[in-house]
């Protein structure tokens, strides 16, 4: 087990922390700037030397500060000392922060500073989470806390950045997502089965100032039985870890139920707490049992969500079994070199076969409870392995989208700024053999079309209706107009959802 925290952070302590911080310039750039980027980028990969070789004659307060903090090293107790006034060694100690070993001070947490940008514009935090692999020189304590990593920054992206009333971050771990939706809710609600996230998660948000984010123990959704909420979002313990004794079982990541039950718990739940209009957010991990068309993870998974729902999952990434426990047998710290690996992943492959599992994949899901209980739920099940730009912001123009074709095409159309054309000619053809729309941003899409849906994206620049352009390009192929209508505007459509189109 960890070192406590106080469930209760001392606000006292905490406003002395974050002022002191402040004025070493404990934040991103500073910090990056005083070791080099390329140290920097070292560290994100997990190896630490070239920072530390970078720093090793400054005893400056951001120098001590990045040591003790960001890479969990012991320092003298008078230099942390120097560069904590107002906090102080004792301060470090009483907040569970930090121990005293002779002349040093050993640090018990990291904090990191993490930097974000929403629609509300451009900020920097402080998170505290629990010491990583490289500051214990161990595999992590089954309690362990994670700070602000991959999964958490996915997850922030994607969110759908529009103003809300309540919110639920369900999992919070150390309170990211807490957070960061708090910038644009009324009131947001934290829920974890680990006390000492939640003490993390309290911390935190003391720590930077957030105020209307309040925190509650329990598993799922018991600790908000019969509230519904504008906003539910969660980085759930997702993980599929075989349960059997020996593999350790990580809060963080690692739900307690076999397979991908988390995943398929949380879809058949979510309803009954949304509001009408509101929209769940998560990321997951499903199964594919089998190589029917049934058996697939995306096919099972939609089997999972109320038919009435709008449902958007997008899936990212395809692993096999094996490529599947290698990556997370690692992620505990545990490395092929140690006789354990080998033990673990047998059980990880007895696991899998045991319930047919062929492929794990791995996705975003969002889905919406229709303010209209009578239209028509949007059902999009999609991979997408390119690079996405702004997630959150093509979600939320695919849901507005939805929504508008819902009352029909739009009189007239615009082309997105992001799109371009791109014409494939075989040599000596005076004609492409290929045309394509390209998206820039959004979810960079790549749509092949034909000369006439082509000339039609061409003349959407809002000065002419969609039944006007379409008049002309019947008479421009000299084909029926109502033959040329009936094949365009499905696939009208389609770039409207998509996002290559949209109302004037």
């Amino acid at each position: 087990m960890s070192d406590a925290l106080p469930t209760s952070p001392d606000p006292a302590l905490v406003t002395a922390l974050a002022a002191d911080l402040d004025d070493a310039d404990f934040r991103s750039e500073p910090l990056r700037r005083l070791w080099g980027e390329e140290a920097d980028d070292a560290l994100g990969r997990g190896v630490r030397e070239p920072l530390l070789r970078a720093i090793a004659r400054d005893v400056g307060a951001l120098a001590t500060l990045g040591r003790f903090f960001v890479l969990g090293m012991p320092q003298p107790a008078a230099l942390v000392a120097e560069a904590l006034p107002r906090l102080g060694v004792d301060g470090l100690v009483t907040m569970g922060f930090a121990r005293i070993d002779d002349a040093d001070a050993v640090p018990a947490v990291l904090i990191r500073p993490q930097s974000f940008v929403d629609a509300d514009g451009i900020g920097e935090w402080w998170f505290a989470s629990d010491l990583d692999e490289l500051a214990l020189g161990t595999a992590l304590p089954s309690d362990h806390v994670l700070g602000v990593g991959g999964a958490s920054r996915t997850l922030a992206e994607l969110i759908i950045p529009q103003k809300v009333g309540r919110a639920l971050d369900l999992g919070t771990g150390c309170g990211i997502q807490a957070l960061l939706v708090a910038r644009h809710a009324d009131e947001v609600i934290a829920t974890d089965i680990s006390e000492r996230a939640l003490a993390f998660g309290r911390l935190n948000a003391l720590l930077n100032g957030v105020q209307n984010v309040s925190f509650r123990l329990g598993s799922m959704f018991e600790p908000v039985a019969g509230e519904t909420f504008d906003l539910i979002v969660s980085n759930p313990p997702f993980v599929i870890t075989p349960r059997v004794e020996g593999v350790t079982e990580y809060e963080y990541r690692d739900g307690g139920l076999i397979g991908d039950a988390l995943v398929e718990q949380f879809l058949r739940t979510v309803p009954a707490h949304l509001a009408p209009g509101g929209v769940a957010q998560m990321l997951g991990n499903w199964e594919s049992r089998g190589t029917g068309e049934d058996a697939a993870g995306l096919s099972r998974l939609e089997g999972w969500i109320d038919p009435a729902l709008d449902a958007w999952i997008v899936e990212r990434e395809e692993l096999t079994p094996l490529s599947y426990a290698e990556l997370w047998i690692r992620d505990g710290g545990t490395t092929p070199r140690e006789a354990e690996f080998g033990r673990m992943l047998e059980a990880w492959l007895d696991d899998f076969a045991d319930r047919g599992v062929t492929a794990v994949g791995f996705g975003y899901v969002l889905v919406r409870r229709p303010a209209d209980a009578a239209a028509a739920p949007l059902r999009r099940f999609e991979r997408l392995s390119q690079p996405l730009s702004s997630p959150g912001r093509a979600l939320r123009d695919g849901l507005v989208a939805h929504d508008v074709l819902m009352a029909g095409l739009p009189q007239t159309l615009v082309t997105a700024s992001d799109v371009t054309e791109a014409r494939h000619y075989m040599p000596g053809d005076d004609d492409p053999s290929v045309i394509e729309l390209r998206q820039g941003g959004a979810f960079g899409r790549t749509v092949s079309v034909d000369s006439a849906l082509a000339g039609f994206v061409g003349a959407c620049d809002g000065e002419l209706t969609v039944a006007q352009i379409v008049a002309a390009l019947a008479d421009l192929f000299d084909v029926p107009l109502a033959d040329l209508w009936a094949d365009l505007e499905p696939r009208i459509r389609a770039l409207v959802l998509d996002g290559f189109l949209a109302g004037e």
